[in-house]
C-alpha cells in the first residue's frame, strides 16, 4: 500500500496532540502495546467513534490518563468489546493475524446429496427431501433427482432404521461408516409408501464448481439468461462468472436472473461486487458504483486528501488485460440467499448499487439492513501489514463505513422483495431445477414476461416442521463487505 505521512491525528484534532508530541517523553508500558493499538484503530477508524463516549478525541489529555484506563482491563477483547456499540456484531478482534487468508476454492468431503428433514404435522415421520444433487459427486452417479423422499437409512448391520426426531442427526450427518444406505420413499402430502429402493452414498472430496447452473431460456423478445452462482463473490470466481457472461453476451441476453438460493456467502470485498455490476451492466464506464462514508473525522480527511478513494467507478477491467464482458442489461432479477431468502451483505450491496443505474427486481424476503463494511487494521504506522508491531499477532477488522450508492442511497432498513417466497422450498413442490416446473424460477418468469408481480401465499400448506436443511448449515457467517484502503499515519 502507498504509504501516507500526513498527521491525521494532528490535522483533525488539536487535542489529541498529546498522542503525537508526549511519545518522546512517554515510554508505552509493554503489557498495554495491544491495548493501546486497539484503542487508537477504534479511536481512527471505528464507524461510531463519535457514539462511543471513551473513544473521543477529547477523553483523554495525555498518555498516561489514555494508559490509566486502558489498564483497567485486563484482558484486551474486553476492551475491544467495551468500545463497540451494543448491536455491533460484526466487528472482530483476531488473535493472530495468520488465520487472516484469502478465500479458497469451495471445497468439502460429501456424498454430493443436499437436503432437507421435515416432519409430518401431529406425526412422528420423518422424511428426507432430496434438494440438488451436486454435478460430478458421487450422488450424481445413483439415481438421485431433486424432489425424491427418503424415510430411514440401513445401517452396518443390515437393519434399516426409520428417522426420528432423536435419531436423524447421527444417521444422516454425523454418521462415521463409509456409506450412507438411504432407503426411498413415495409421499403425497397424506400417505408415505415404504419401498425397498437402497441408495448408497459415499462421501468424497470435492471441489465446488464455480457455476452450478446456467442456461438461457427465449420466449418471444426475451432472452433470458439464468445462473445458479452458489459460491462466494471473491477474486476465486470472478473470472469463472466473467466466462458466464460473456457466453450470455454471445446469445444475446437481455435479461438476467441471478439464482442464489443456495449460495452460501462468504468473504466478499467491495471491488468484486462492482466488477459483478459491470458484468450486468456495461453502459456507465467511470460513473460511480459505489460511494463510501466514515467517520466524521476520517471522512473529512478523506475528502480533502484522497476524495477519489471514497468512490469506487464501474470498472471495465478485471485486471490489466482482461477486459469485464458486460451484457448492458436494464433489469436484473435477483433470487436471494441467506437463511429463508432475507439476502446476505454483498448481496445487499450489490442491490443497492445498481439501483441508481437500472431495475433490480428482488426475489426473497425483508432483508437485514447491512450497510456498512469492514477493514483489517494491523498494528502498524498507517495499520498496514507491512512494517506491522512483530511483538504480537493481533489485527482488529471493525466496521468503518457505510455504504452508498450514486444517489446517496443507503440500506439500513434493508430492502423490501417485488416477489415475496415462503421461508422454504415447499418439499411437496420442489420441480426441476432450471425448468419451469421449480415454482420460483416459474414465478419470476411469470413476473418478467407479465409484469405482475405474484407472491405465493399459500406457504407450507401442509404443514410440514422442516427440522434440518443441509445448505444452510454450509452457509459462512456473515461478516459483511470488506474495502481495501489506503490510510493515513495515524501515529
Amino acid at each position: 500500500m502507498m504509504r501516507k505521512t500526513f498527521n491525521f491525528f494532528g490535522y483533525l484534532a488539536l487535542t489529541l496532540a498529546f498522542l503525537n508530541c508526549s511519545k518522546d517523553s512517554y515510554q508505552l508500558p509493554e503489557d498495554l502495546i495491544v491495548h493501546d493499538f486497539v484503542w487508537k484503530g477504534l479511536n481512527a477508524y471505528y464507524l461510531y467513534q463519535n457514539d462511543i463516549g471513551n473513544l473521543s478525541d477529547t477523553r483523554f489529555s495525555s498518555d498516561q490518563e489514555l494508559n490509566t484506563f486502558l489498564s483497567s482491563y485486563p484482558n484486551y477483547n474486553e476492551l475491544f468489546n467495551s468500545l463497540l456499540i451494543p448491536d455491533d456484531i460484526k466487528s472482530t478482534l483476531i488473535e493472530d493475524h495468520a488465520t487472516i487468508t484469502e478465500p479458497q476454492l469451495r471445497s468439502s468431503f460429501t456424498n454430493g446429496l443436499e437436503f432437507t428433514v421435515f416432519k409430518e404435522q401431529d406425526s412422528d415421520t420423518l422424511l428426507v427431501t432430496a434438494l440438488d444433487v451436486l454435478p460430478l459427486s458421487y450422488a450424481a452417479t445413483q439415481n438421485i433427482t431433486r424432489g425424491d423422499y427418503f424415510f430411514a437409512i440401513v445401517n452396518t448391520t443390515k437393519d434399516t432404521i426409520a428417522l426420528r426426531n432423536d435419531n436423524f442427526e447421527d444417521l444422516l450427518i454425523n454418521y462415521s461408516q463409509d456409506t450412507l444406505k438411504l432407503v426411498k420413499a413415495n409421499y403425497n402430502g397424506i400417505d408415505v409408501t415404504e419401498t425397498n429402493e437402497v441408495i448408497a452414498l459415499v462421501k468424497k472430496n470435492y471441489t465446488h464448481p464455480a457455476i452450478h447452473l446456467q442456461k438461457v431460456i427465449a420466449n418471444g423478445t426475451n432472452t433470458i439468461g439464468y445462473l445458479v452462482y452458489n459460491n462466494d463473490f471473491s477474486t476465486n470466481y470472478i473470472n469463472n462468472l466473467n466466462t458466464a457472461f460473456s457466453d450470455f453476451k454471445n446469445q444475446a441476453v437481455n435479461q438476467l436472473i441471478l439464482d442464489l438460493r443456495y449460495n452460501i456467502g462468504g468473504g466478499s470485498f467491495a471491488e468484486n461486487i462492482a466488477q459483478l455490476s459491470s458484468m450486468i451492466t456495461g453502459q456507465f464506464p467511470e460513473e460511480t458504483i459505489i460511494k463510501e462514508e466514515w467517520n466524521a473525522k476520517a471522512q473529512t480527511w478523506f475528502l480533502e486528501n484522497q476524495p477519489d478513494s471514497l468512490q469506487t467507478k464501474f470498472p471495465t477491467l478485471l485486471n490489466e488485460t482482461t477486459p469485464i464482458e458486460s451484457l448492458n442489461l436494464t433489469d436484473v432479477y435477483i433470487i436471494l440467499n441467506g437463511a429463508n431468502f432475507t439476502g446476505s451483505s454483498a448481496i445487499e450491496l450489490l442491490i443497492n448499487s445498481l439501483k441508481a443505474h437500472i431495475n433490480v427486481h428482488v426475489i426473497g424476503n425483508q432483508t437485514a439492513g447491512n450497510n456498512t463494511g469492514a477493514i483489517t487494521l494491523y498494528d502498524a504506522i498507517d495499520y498496514d501489514f507491512e512494517g506491522k508491531n512483530e511483538t504480537h499477532t493481533v489485527a482488529i477488522q471493525p466496521l468503518v463505513l457505510r455504504f452508498l450508492n450514486d444517489n446517496n442511497e443507503t440500506y439500513q432498513n434493508g430492502f423490501t422483495p417485488d416477489i415475496d417466497l415462503c421461508l422454504q422450498e415447499d418439499a411437496l413442490n420442489l420441480g426441476v431445477l432450471g425448468e419451469d416446473s421449480d415454482p420460483i424460477l416459474n414465478q419470476v418468469l411469470s413476473y418478467i414476461f407479465t409484469g405482475n408481480s405474484v407472491s405465493n401465499n399459500n406457504c407450507n400448506p401442509n404443514n410440514l416442521e422442516y427440522l434440518y436443511h443441509s445448505i444452510s448449515s454450509q452457509r459462512e457467517t456473515d461478516n459483511g463487505v470488506f474495502i481495501k484502503q489506503d490510510l493515513p499515519n495515524t501515529n
